[in-house]
């Protein structure tokens, strides 16, 4: 009786110390997203600012547009959404170093290699997406929407285009986080390759239904211009044959590694 009540101590011991450090990691990962915060909602209108460029050039110089808020506290909610994104994007290298220190220790030398690259690419693919997103898709889609406006023709009453700002940051969050998640394909594809679900000659027989998916997808995701879902459908088709290439590309390291390992022994 006394050895089962041991086993189950010594059981319990290494569960309390993970749990503790997990407490630990995210302290840190809850401290930095604070300090974001603060930095973010002192920058808070400079952010926004920053934000309105491409509804800015899409109204044009000396266009007079504007964004109005029909609510008192509608202004002040938007500063606490902008510095809440903000204050993410701060912490991101935070959260993911203690991510990656919390995870690493039970990770093999070669899985360590492997998954690595997946937690640096994540940031670069979502900004690449969500640049695409802000520079070409916003600008564009923005004069589209803007196209609707006139002077009121035969009716005598006029279009004018008054966003409000709760609006058109639901609107540019929208674009940026779908662009940029959709840039994460080839991370979940070479993943879901890597664990085995998948393999690449079934991506290369799926390739028909994924472009499928991806027109789809952006159908969904994007706002309902035609525009924005091409814009968003197409760099999908691409980053699946990308991930393909990425997978072909993995297989024969692999394969070399495997070759190496048995001369390495002899």
């Amino acid at each position: 009786m006394s050895e089962d009540v041991t086993e189950v101590d010594a059981s319990k011991a290494p569960l309390m110390d993970h749990l503790i450090e997990l407490r630990r990691r995210l302290l840190w990962c809850i401290a930095a997203l604070v300090v974001g915060f603060g930095l973010a909602f002192s920058q808070s209108q400079r952010i926004f600012d920053f934000l309105v460029q491409p509804l800015a050039a899409a109204f044009g110089p000396g266009a007079g547009g504007k964004l109005i808020y029909t609510k008192l506290y509608e202004a002040f909610f938007v500063d606490i959404k902008v510095s809440l994104f903000a204050a993410f994007v701060l912490a991101f290298p935070v959260i993911a170093n203690q991510l990656w220190a919390f995870v690493a220790p039970g990770l093999y030398k070669r899985e360590k290699r492997a998954f690595l690259p997946f937690l640096i690419a994540t940031p670069v693919l979502f900004t690449m997406g969500a640049a695409l997103a802000y520079y070409v898709v916003m600008p564009t889609a923005f004069r589209f929407f803007l196209g609707f406006q006139h002077n009121g023709g035969t009716s005598g009453l006029a279009q004018e285009a008054l966003p409000a700002m709760g609006d058109y940051l639901a609107l540019v969050m929208q674009f940026i986080i779908a662009f940029g998640v959709a840039f994460l394909l080839p991370v979940l594809l070479m993943l879901l390759e890597r664990a085995g679900i998948v393999t690449r000659g079934q991506l290369i027989q799926g390739r028909r239904y994924a472009i499928v998916g991806a027109f789809v997808v952006g159908a969904v995701l994007a706002p309902p211009d035609l525009w924005s879902q091409i814009a968003l459908a197409v760099p999908l088709c691409i980053l699946y044959e990308v991930s393909i290439i990425g997978i072909w590309l993995t297989e024969r390291r692999r394969a070399r590694e495997a070759v190496q390992l048995p001369a390495a022994a002899e």
